[in-house]
């Protein structure tokens, strides 16, 4: 399966990986994303996974890769696990990671898949505005320090994580992929919930530490409190960086 759109230079293909070379320039690419500290998914990993029905597909440009995403069955055959989404830090800002999850989107509905979930950190504006602003991605549980202690980017501050559950066959998601407005669920007072976020808590993190400590504990509770109460994350208001919950 190959795509090959117009909303960028036609150079920029998103297909699935062929060959060692590529699944090596994957490495490289996720040092390049999360700092060297980060320990990359390995190619041969990410070969074998592929061959036994994972996916793994890339955004090229002249053979170099810009973009990739990793996912992998689960024990639900209609249920996939993305495990990793990353773009190049120079190739940002031009979409391909949205590219990317439509593009899997597609694939997994060829196989019969309607479910992707992932992790994500949910105070990053980042990933919150790619989840669940443009891909209709919802969200009801949250993991404290899920992965423990980390490096790169995600030194110095708990790895916190919510679970995104991206219902590939809905209609909110269908009319996202065809760039529709969808409108939210209502909280329990007839209007979502909104619970803020940093816009940028990479610079809050490396200019104050203890203020960044500060702000992923005030997430936290704000989330988990909201979860516990029945309501789920529907939708992250991107001018406010405000998650909506319904």
């Amino acid at each position: 399966m190959s795509v090959c759109s117009g909303d960028w230079p036609s150079a920029v293909e998103i297909r699935e990986f062929q060959g060692l070379k590529e699944f090596k320039q994957a490495e490289d690419l996720q040092r390049a994303a999360w700092g060297e500290g980060d320990i990359p998914d390995n190619a041969d990993l990410l070969l074998a996974l592929q061959s036994e029905g994972g996916l793994v597909a890339g955004a090229f440009e002249d053979e170099r890769l810009l973009a990739f995403v990793f996912a992998f069955p689960t024990r639900d055959p209609q249920v996939q696990h993305s495990h990793r989404l990353a773009v190049h830090p120079k190739a940002q800002g031009r979409g391909l990671g949205a590219k990317l999850k439509w593009f899997q989107r597609d694939w997994c509905l060829e196989q019969g898949i309607t479910c992707v979930r992932w992790t994500y950190d949910p105070i990053r504006s980042v990933n919150a505005s790619l989840n669940i602003a443009r891909l209709g991605a919802q969200a009801n549980i949250y993991y404290d320090d899920y992965y423990g202690a980390m490096e790169g980017i995600n030194a110095g501050v708990p790895s916190d994580r919510v679970l995104a559950d991206w219902k590939l066959d809905s209609e909110s998601v269908a009319a996202k992929a065809r760039g529709e407005q969808v409108d939210v669920g209502a909280g329990v007072n007839g209007a979502p919930e909104r619970v803020r976020i940093p816009g940028d808590f990479s610079s809050l993190a490396s200019g104050d530490l203890n203020e960044a400590l500060a702000e992923r504990i005030r997430v936290r509770e704000s989330l988990r409190a909201a979860f516990t109460r029945g309501l789920r994350i529907v939708d992250f208001d991107r001018d406010e960086t405000c998650y909506l919950l319904g």
